[in-house]
């Protein structure tokens, strides 16, 4: 990596909802300078000024002027940091000239995305470039999809410890949440259905478990899809909306680990509830008009919301292992923000390029139990063994 490089990370897309909550984030953290060099990017110079005047930031934090259309402007942006976080989505209409800027340049990237059909193509259009440049693209990591394949990274390691052996079935189950959409997941959400009625192929790679993993297809997995009781969580549990994102990253932190869990692993995900009720199966509040882009939860309403998920390892003796992963803030931004920033500050300062060399990676495969030790420490979730 040059040594021209002047600042650690770069947060692109500061002026979105959630860029400047990932920027309230470090600036609260970190500081503005101290040790960790990090700046605000995005097209538009006085409105990233009125974001650092906002968060209370210092006029020596520097401002980035970056365009997702002005790929000269992204490579600029890239050759003056070690790690670029964006947060400017949906990443399918706005996220494609950076990747491919980060895969030429050397540039490690994090996101927040859930667009796993877009992660599909970026793998096949750019990670053999990031492998060649040393460029570490880490995708997912937020809510999506960091508690969920932390999680199962966290179980499995204590299933070695206690058993000697991974489990071979683990259950994902949102016990309890609490938490808003935003605009920009709405809008995601919007972008990714117009996308499939261009593609109709794109069905079967959204319902495809293993379609992050080219070329290998697994065994069967569980029916997540209906309502039913689970005598092993002991709930009825309904499907979960963001199962589809969350299971294609575990699938492929196995694969990318070398499948120490087993080319037969399974795993699936799915919402607790009192009953069989369908009614509403995001696990977020859903009430109220669409959320605009640039929208989402209040303050009051971030710093309210949870979640526990409860994952449980099984073996065929009947043998059970039980942990559980909670946040103290609501899921998509509140939490998300902390854990988008710490990714970033994982990547640049914990993990080494013998560790984790380029290419295209997921939270678990590229940053393991360090950055499970920096959530705890910093960002307000907690991994806790119930059996």
């Amino acid at each position: 990596m040059s040594a021209a490089r002047d600042l650690d990370i770069i947060l692109y897309g500061a002026t979105g909802y959630t860029g400047r909550l990932v920027a309230e984030y470090l600036l609260a953290t970190y500081g503005a300078s101290g040790e960790l060099r990090w700046a605000l990017a995005g097209r538009d110079t006085s409105r990233l000024a009125e974001v650092r005047t906002s968060i209370g930031a210092p006029v020596t934090l520097p401002l980035v002027v970056a365009d997702a259309n002005d790929a000269a402007s992204l490579e600029a942006m890239a050759l003056r940091c070690k790690t670029i976080i964006t947060t400017v989505g949906p990443y399918q209409l706005y996220g494609d000239a950076l990747v491919a800027v980060c895969a030429q340049t050397g540039t490690d990237y994090v996101d927040l995305t859930g667009e796993s059909h877009w992660i599909a193509s970026m793998l096949a259009a750019h990670e053999a470039r990031a492998k060649a440049s040393g460029a570490r693209i880490v995708f997912s990591c937020g809510f999506d999809s960091v508690p969920f394949d932390l999680g199962v990274y966290y179980l499995q390691a204590q299933a070695q410890l206690r058993y000697g052996s991974a489990a071979p079935r683990v259950r994902g189950r949102i016990r309890a949440i609490k938490g808003r959409m935003s605009g920009g997941t709405a809008a995601s959400g919007i972008a990714t259905m117009a996308a499939v009625q261009r593609d109709r192929n794109l069905v079967a790679l959204l319902a495809n478990p293993f379609a992050l993993i080219p070329g290998f297809a697994g065994v069967p997995q569980p029916d997540a899809t209906r309502p039913h009781q689970d005598q092993v969580a002991g709930s009825w549990v309904v499907p979960f909306m963001m199962a589809p994102i969350n299971t294609k990253a575990i699938h492929r932190s196995n694969w990318l680990l070398g499948m120490p869990w087993g080319a037969s692993f399974q795993y699936d995900e799915m919402l607790m509830t009192s009953g069989p009720t369908t009614d509403d199966s995001s696990g977020f509040d859903l009430s109220g008009p669409a959320p605009q882009p640039g929208t989402g939860p209040t303050r009051e309403e971030r710093d309210s919301g949870y979640y526990d998920i409860l994952f449980i390892g099984e073996w065929p003796d009947g043998r059970t292992l039980r942990l559980s992963v909670r946040g103290d803030r609501d899921p998509g931004y509140g939490s998300t923000s902390k854990i988008l920033g710490e990714s970033a500050v994982c990547l640049t300062r914990d993990v080494p390029r013998e560790q984790t060399p380029g290419g295209m990676w997921t939270p678990a495969s590229a940053f393991g139990m360090v950055l499970v030790e920096r959530l705890q420490r910093n960002a307000g979730l907690k991994f806790v063994l119930e059996s």
